[in-house]
């Protein structure tokens, strides 16, 4: 125990660790606040269809030797997230239809671009990347975490002054239109929130597993408690344990980050449908 002390005592003085940690907390806090409202709604596969977006304009971002991907992959999601918000709502394509064309097509064409266009030695390494995040938290630089920060905490300002139109969003819109409000508008606003955090997130976990940080938390809160409010807080409370608890065992353990920090969702989840049961007996 005291070497394994020593050891992240040791690890913590570097930056990239630092960077990493702050980052990885920042993301699982938006991801677990957002995913409640996907989940209860029903949409919590937009994550999914989102984060193939972004690997399909990192592919693009690639091509062209853009220096900041994000600069391209940014824009395109937060776009792609308000064109499906409105093919959702078309009678003929239904929202999980739309979702699942987007996962389909976009996923194809970003890894079909990335070898016809190649412009690294090693492209398999480079996807694996993408998808599955980085085997190393040393690619997190000082700007990309000062971007996170800032775009973290707009998501968080935005989430607490809507907090009560995303609360009547998500179980009546009919509610909120009877109000004389525009229930999409708010629908739009969470759809942007979600985008904007899957590309944050791609850098740590890949755009394979960052729907993970979005439907494990929530699911695992909604386990156990049933009130709006105390499941957004513990869904938020569990995200951003898991999150930690994995960048710290992938350093001691030398793993994937974005791998381990799902994996640690997964053990929070199965904690508390023990905890469920134990309640229930």
């Amino acid at each position: 125990m005291q070497d394994i002390l020593e050891n992240l005592q040791y690890y913590l003085q570097f930056p990239f660790v630092r960077y990493a940690i702050v980052v990885g907390m920042l993301i699982a806090l938006c991801s677990s606040l957002l995913g409640v409202t996907l989940v209860l709604k029903r949409y919590s596969f937009i994550g999914d269809g989102l984060s193939h977006v972004a690997f399909g304009a990192m592919a693009v971002a690639s091509v062209f030797q853009l220096a900041d991907a994000t600069v391209l992959t940014l824009p395109v999601t937060v776009i792609t997230a308000i064109l499906l918000l409105r093919t959702g709502q078309n009678a003929k394509i239904k929202g999980d239809a739309a979702i699942a064309m987007l996962s389909v097509g976009v996923l194809a064409i970003g890894y079909l671009l990335m070898n016809v266009f190649s412009t690294s030695s090693n492209v398999t390494g480079d996807v694996c990347s993408t998808l599955f995040g980085s085997t190393s938290i040393l690619t997190l630089t000082e700007s990309e975490v000062r971007l996170c920060v800032l775009l973290s905490a707009v998501i968080l300002v935005l989430f607490v002054v809507f907090y009560n139109r995303i609360f009547a969003v998500t179980f009546d819109e009919n509610f909120v239109t009877a109000t004389g409000k525009s229930a999409n508008r708010y629908n739009l606003l969470v759809a942007v929130m979600i985008a904007v955090v899957i590309v944050l997130g791609m850098n740590l976990v890949g755009s394979l597993l960052i729907s993970a940080l979005i439907i494990f938390p929530a699911l695992s809160a909604m386990s156990i408690l049933q009130s709006f409010k105390s499941v957004v807080i513990c869904s938020a409370v569990i995200s951003v344990v898991c999150a930690f608890a994995g960048i710290i065992l992938s350093i001691l353990a030398s793993t994937p980050v974005g791998a381990t920090i799902v994996a640690c969702d997964m053990v929070g989840f199965f904690i508390c449908c023990l905890i469920r049961k134990i309640m229930q007996a």
